[in-house]
C-alpha cells in the first residue's frame, strides 16, 4: 500500500513586534556595573540598568 501524504501546517509564531528595539548585549565589569547602578540611584526618576546605560548614552552622545 501507498503511503499517505498529509499536509504539514507550520506553527504560528506569533505576531511580529511592534515598535520594539533590536536587543544589543553588554558586557561590563562587575565594578562598571556598580557605578552604573549607583549613578542610577542618585537619579529622580530611579531608572532600570538598562534604561540608565540608555540615558548615559544619549548624555556622552550630546542627545540630552
Amino acid at each position: 500500500m501507498a503511503k499517505k501524504s498529509t499536509k504539514v501546517i507550520p506553527k504560528k509564531r506569533g505576531p511580529r513586534g511592534k515598535g520594539k528595539d533590536p536587543l544589543i548585549a553588554l558586557r561590563m565589569p562587575p565594578e562598571e556595573r556598580r557605578a552604573v547602578e549607583a549613578w542610577a540611584a542618585r537619579q529622580e526618576d530611579k531608572p532600570t540598568l538598562s534604561i540608565a546605560i540608555r540615558q548615559l548614552l544619549a548624555k556622552a552622545l550630546g542627545k540630552k
